[in-house]
């Protein structure tokens, strides 16, 4: 003999669930999200993570296309002897014609990321170009000749792009570059010297101090900085390795060791 329960469920097509059954089928839901969630956001971490250093990759074939093209001259991060009227006088400006895309010159991660058009708008630059290419007939804020390829003993090792700290340029921002000589130097060896850099943003936590002692890099990717040297490769460090110095990742940050101003 069919119960009440029974006969209203046959009476209904056997479609309708108990309460219980519904909220099981929740459980299970909530339990296969709570399960699927983080997973598919460590993907799109990752996939922000190649696309960045894809980024990366063709900046640094751009700049070498570039040192072909000018007697293996590299660009200058900045030319200080152009007028700051100039597109010229930022790097971005001289790498675009052979990058051929603006969207390379910026970290995918980067909310409203932009390209660092101008000199007015350089801090809104999320990959830097190291200050060891900057060009500064006065030997204020660069060197006073080009840097050529000849100049890098190991290619291998000199970072030339890092992930940098964005944001405005009237807010201290100089996302366009990064500077070896603002952080730690090396007693042993000047080259092995680092930036600045941190996972959170140095430029808000040093705020008191002036715009040319930060020009940090930035760990935005789970901690790690994505770096491209002057060999064309690309790959990914913790803050702790670079800081380590010899004992860590060991890269040559202050490949150029005439002497020009801080």
């Amino acid at each position: 003999m069919m119960d009440r329960k029974t006969v209203v469920r046959k009476a209904s097509g056997a479609l309708a669930f108990t309460l219980v059954e519904l909220l099981v089928v929740i459980a299970i839901i909530a339990i296969l999200a709570a399960m699927l969630l983080p997973a598919l956001s460590r993907a799109k971490v990752k996939a922000q993570q190649v696309n960045c250093l894809s980024n990366g990759r063709q900046l640094a074939v751009s700049v070498l296309m570039y040192a072909d093209d000018y007697a293996e001259t590299f660009p200058p991060s900045a030319d200080y002897g152009a007028p700051d009227t100039l597109p010229e006088r930022i790097w971005t400006a001289k790498v675009l014609p052979y990058a051929g895309n603006m969207e390379v010159f910026s970290c995918p991660t980067v909310p409203g990321r932009a390209f660092p058009l101008n000199w007015a708008e350089r801090g809104v630059g999320s990959i830097g170009y190291t200050t060891m290419t900057a060009l500064d007939p006065a030997g204020v804020e660069g060197f006073t000749t080009a840097t050529r390829a000849g100049m890098i003993a190991k290619p291998v090792l000199s970072p030339l792009f890092g992930d940098s700290a964005s944001g405005p340029t009237a807010d201290k921002y100089r996302g366009f570059t990064f500077d070896p000589k603002n952080g730690l130097p090396n007693a042993t060896d000047p080259r092995l010297g680092t930036p600045l850099v941190s996972d959170q943003d140095l430029v808000k936590e040093l705020a008191a101090l002036p715009a040319s002692a930060l020009k940090p890099l930035l760990a935005r990717h789970s901690k790690r900085v994505m770096l491209l040297c002057a060999d064309g490769h690309a790959a990914a460090y913790t803050v702790k390795s670079i800081l380590a110095q010899e004992a860590g990742a060991a890269l040559h940050w202050r490949f150029r060791q005439e002497t020009s101003a801080p």
